[in-house]
């Protein structure tokens, strides 16, 4: 007599919104398919990506793209119109029906890809990426691609790499075409960063492919390939700006007119403003924003609305923001309370000027959010009279902030204060 099997298992619990394989009918594929395509063409696509995109009826990209994968295309050929975001309706109108969509590598590293997945369910689409640009190079030049900072020239001003300009510091910087070497290489120069070397790395991954090197200071690189990533290796020559990565800059740093928070009231303030990933600021009082570029310089996500109604002092804060690496800095011309009608909600709010103003810090409190804070700096009885009330109706704390540096005094040396700054801080519960 056969020895009796294991007893039958019940089967497992099921999860809600969990599916046993078998059970049901499986869900209909993904219609649209985002590929990376490198200058390798068709040669360097997986068998995946390859019948994903012969089996597509319509296929969107750059006019480069396209001919790259010509071969293998069977749909309609669709480049992308300028700007690239009027083929979306096209894209979503064949939805249910087999599309690709081309871009170069990765297409979710400064690529379409993250843009497509925020109108398209994950459920409905599938993406296979190529080596990006930023990883060929850094095989190429041997290079730890997380110790990188990567930033994108195409269409953003090239200032932007300014704040990443530390010494011994690596970057790749994405260009928008053949003359964004020079002009990275004469920003670098301007700015005390002669001695760095640049790698100028041109269509990587293709028969094309050619690695030059040069000082920034040096001629240059001529006829540089409009596909072509600049990389950096940072070296600081004498009396190059170095943007510290510390609060509280030196007040040289920036443009002004004297209506300026000075530097170590500036860092008192910033760790009160508490910056965080992604957070606007509102910096109510402008004057040579100061406030708001140290909060943009905390994180690339930040962003910052300055109100401010002198037009000297507006186009003055522009251009530290510029010069400082920061240009999303967003200046709105006009005078608080008025000009914060209308504006997108802060995370926080700075006030540094027209504190003892009616109406100024009741509609930055009302503009905030649960969590939201407010921080606000004055000299003036008016203001902290009006600090003071503040903190009677809403809570928080007052600080008062002395600083005295050293002055000549005749042929000798002495303390001389600054006035004292008297500050209010505040959480919204």
């Amino acid at each position: 007599m056969a020895a009796p099997g294991p007893a039958p298992q019940a089967p497992p619990p099921q999860l809600p919104g969990a599916r046993i394989a078998g059970t049901q009918p499986p869900e209909a594929p993904p219609w649209l398919a985002i590929l990376g395509i490198g200058e390798d063409g068709c040669d360097g696509l997986s068998p995946a990506a390859r019948a994903l995109l012969a089996g597509a009826e319509a296929v969107f990209g750059g006019a480069r793209h396209l001919a790259l994968a010509a071969p293998l295309l069977r749909g309609e050929a669709h480049p992308w119109p300028s700007p690239m975001a009027g083929a979306y309706p096209a894209i979503l109108a064949r939805r249910g029906r087999p599309v690709a969509v081309l871009a170069s590598g990765d297409p979710f590293r400064f690529g379409v890809g993250s843009a497509l997945a925020r109108l398209v369910p994950a459920g409905e689409r599938v993406a296979v990426p190529a080596p990006s640009s930023i990883a060929l190079a850094c095989a190429r030049l041997g290079w730890a691609e997380q110790d990188c900072a990567v930033v994108s020239l195409c269409g953003r001003p090239p200032e932007r790499v300014l704040p990443l300009l530390q010494p011994g510091a690596r970057l790749l910087a994405l260009s928008a075409d053949a003359g964004t070497p020079a002009t990275l290489a004469a920003l670098l120069t301007r700015h005390g960063f002669g001695p760095s070397r640049l790698h100028l790395l041109e269509a990587l991954g293709g028969p094309r492919e050619r690695h030059r090197e040069s000082r920034a200071d040096s001629p240059g690189f001529p006829a540089p390939d409009p596909l072509n990533l600049v990389a950096v290796e940072v070296a600081a020559g004498p009396g190059a700006r170095i943007v510290p990565l510390s609060a509280g800059l030196p007040d040289g740093f920036f443009e002004q007119d004297g209506q300026i928070t000075k530097q170590e009231v500036r860092a008192v303030t910033l760790a009160a403003l508490a910056p965080r990933q992604g957070e606007r600021l509102w910096d109510i009082g402008l004057g040579s924003g100061s406030i708001a570029i140290e909060w943009l310089l905390r994180h690339p996500a930040n962003r910052a609305l300055g109100i401010e109604p002198n037009p000297d002092r507006a186009a003055r804060a522009a251009r530290n923001a510029l010069s400082l690496g920061v240009p999303g800095l967003e200046v709105v011309a006009g005078e608080a309370p008025a000009a914060l009608a209308g504006l997108p909600p802060p995370d926080a709010v700075f006030v540094g000027g027209g504190v003892s103003r009616p109406g100024v810090l009741e509609a930055a409190w009302a503009a905030l959010p649960p969590g939201g804070r407010l921080v606000a700096n004055g000299v003036t009885v008016e203001a902290e009279a009006s600090l003071l009330a503040a903190r009677a109706r809403w809570g928080g704390r007052l600080t008062r902030i002395g600083i005295e540096r050293l002055d000549s005094l005749g042929r000798l040396h002495a303390f001389r204060p600054a006035m004292t700054v008297t500050q209010y801080a505040a959480v919204k519960p």
